[in-house]
């Protein structure tokens, strides 16, 4: 792959609605190679602060047993077809991937260094299965920061879910969506001004 092939290819990827998963995941082979480009991250003192929890086969279902209760303990009476959409929720793709960030009091490394690199894992994540002609979808929704599915996970005080990146072919291409300009984001540092 050239240079220009790589600019075009992160040029026009972008995320897809979980709703557009047509059922083929990565292999073994290509989750490991994702999970692996995954950790080639900026990792200050290398710490490693994140780690994967994958859901594939019927665990998802499980999964969605668990958000389906969650969200009755949390909200109580719900409707059943809000139950079947938490019931389904990790259904809408092959593989989903929690990536949880896992911080910790390290003199000269900030929590939120730290978190960053969490969240560069999940992208990192979403570039690889794109670079291997797979769709993704990195989204948190409530369960990502519901105490009951937290417990489920068997989540650690100090971790915290970056989000759940959905895999998987997709049936179709989703459009491209409107993206802030340059002028609106960037600016340049002209130093400091001079009082005198």
């Amino acid at each position: 792959m050239t240079k220009l092939e790589v600019l075009r290819f992160l040029e026009t990827r972008r995320s897809v609605r979980p709703t557009m998963f047509d059922g083929k995941g990565p292999s073994s082979e290509e989750l490991e190679r994702i999970l692996s480009v995954a950790m080639r991250v900026p990792d200050h003192k290398k710490l490693a602060p994140w780690r994967f929890i994958v859901f594939q086969g019927e665990v998802r279902a499980q999964m969605g047993e668990v958000m389906a209760k969650a969200c009755q303990k949390e909200e109580g009476e719900v409707s059943q077809n809000r139950l079947e959409t938490e019931r389904t929720r990790f259904l809408r793709a092959p593989v989903v991937v929690g990536v949880i960030s896992q911080t910790c009091e390290r003199p000269g490394v900030p929590e939120w260094e730290q978190i960053l690199s969490a969240g560069a894992s999940a992208f990192n994540l979403c570039l690889a299965a794109n670079a291997l002609g797979f769709g993704t979808s990195w989204i948190t929704e409530w369960v990502a920061y519901d105490r009951h599915v937290r417990e489920a996970l068997r989540l650690e005080d100090h971790e915290r879910v970056a989000g759940f990146v959905y895999i998987g072919q997709c049936s179709s291409r989703q459009e491209d969506r409107e993206r802030p300009l340059l002028r609106d984001k960037v600016t340049f540092w002209s130093g400091l001004e001079n009082d005198q």
